[in-house]
């Protein structure tokens, strides 16, 4: 059988379909399964031991120049690409206008996506020939689990498994002794979490005996992680600790660092998810969004705090932070 899923944005929502090529490959192990998903994402569903071939799409950066001779070669490229095979079932895990069109340009036996009722933008079911109809009330992982599931005929039992392996970090700017990481950036200002709050997080893992690496992604990002460094700069030194503000690392740099850490404290953003499903120690700080339905998991310990309008006070996440690290060290001994 052939499988196409169809899931291209954002990174987050990237990491939670991951999941569901597990499950396909474990009910259906013959199965090949293939991934449409926007370049700058490209490496999640690379590093899925059950994804057979990724096939990058770059619509966020087309969109805006569809009438560029250029553009227009590479939306050509990417159908030819696409068309090549022909699928048993093509996926949406998205459920939006533009996943179900790539659903539709993609040749496929059936499809398979959310129903009117379950989707984000309705129109898009129409796109598909079984239409599951999924739980708003699910946490995210598991409503793309579903969707695959009615499709293919199989129940949603097992434990989650991401399937997720990144390469073990070698950067020469990276601590060589054990250390957190730390993501202050949202891609809103109202997902931020006061910088008073995260000097107290950094100086606790600081006592736990770890060195900081300060995650970011924009030049405000970075000015904003430089400028918490610095104020740590005394303590670090006096702690034998590094701070590391590191240079710009996308996806799958990124992947290697974070499957190093000793525990990652992040905001709701797709760092912070690939952090759970890579694994490691998680805590999520969530400002501006549902911490329940989309909150951070994974095979390690996780924790998510805060939701809609509910900044999460910084004595929650303290407490977590010693918890996981005091887990993480009686499971050592």
């Amino acid at each position: 059988m052939r499988v196409l899923l169809v899931k291209m944005s954002s990174m987050g929502d990237v990491v939670h379909a991951q999941p569901v090529a597990v499950d396909i490959r474990r009910h259906l192990p013959q199965a090949r399964i293939d991934w449409v998903v926007e370049q700058p994402f490209a490496a999640i569903p690379a590093m899925n031991e059950a994804v057979d071939r990724v096939i990058p799409i770059a619509w966020r950066k087309w969109r805006r120049r569809l009438r560029d001779a250029e553009v227009r070669r590479a939306l050509r490229d990417f159908v030819a690409g696409l068309r090549e095979t022909e699928y048993d079932w093509v996926i949406d895990c998205q459920g939006l206008l533009k996943s179900a069109l790539v659903s539709r340009i993609a040749r496929a036996v059936d499809r398979a996506g959310l129903s009117w009722s379950s989707a984000r933008e309705p129109l898009a079911s129409l796109a598909y020939g079984r239409r599951a109809v999924v739980s708003w009330r699910l946490h995210v992982v598991r409503r793309n689990r579903e969707i695959a599931a009615a499709a293919l005929g199989y129940r949603v039992d097992e434990p989650v498994e991401f399937g997720l392996h990144a390469p073990p970090p070698q950067f020469a700017w990276l601590p060589q002794v054990r250390y957190g990481v730390l993501i202050t950036g949202a891609s809103r200002p109202q997902k931020l979490w006061p910088n008073a709050h995260w000097l107290q997080v950094a100086r606790r893992l600081l006592q736990h005996g770890l060195s900081l690496v300060w995650f970011w992604g924009s030049e405000q990002e970075r000015h904003r992680a430089q400028s918490l460094a610095s104020e740590l700069a005394s303590e670090a030194a006096a702690a034998d600790a590094s701070i590391v503000v590191p240079p710009f690392v996308g996806v799958a740099d990124a992947a290697s660092v974070l499957s190093g850490a000793e525990l990652v404290v992040g905001l709701d953003t797709g760092f912070t998810h690939l952090a759970g499903a890579l694994g490691r120690p998680t805590i999520g700080i969530f400002c501006d969004f549902d911490a329940a339905q989309c909150a951070v998991t994974g095979a390690g310990w996780c924790a998510s705090f805060g939701g809609v309008g509910q900044v999460p006070p910084v004595a929650d996440v303290l407490g977590a932070a010693d918890a996981a690290l005091s887990a993480a060290a009686a499971q050592a001994r």
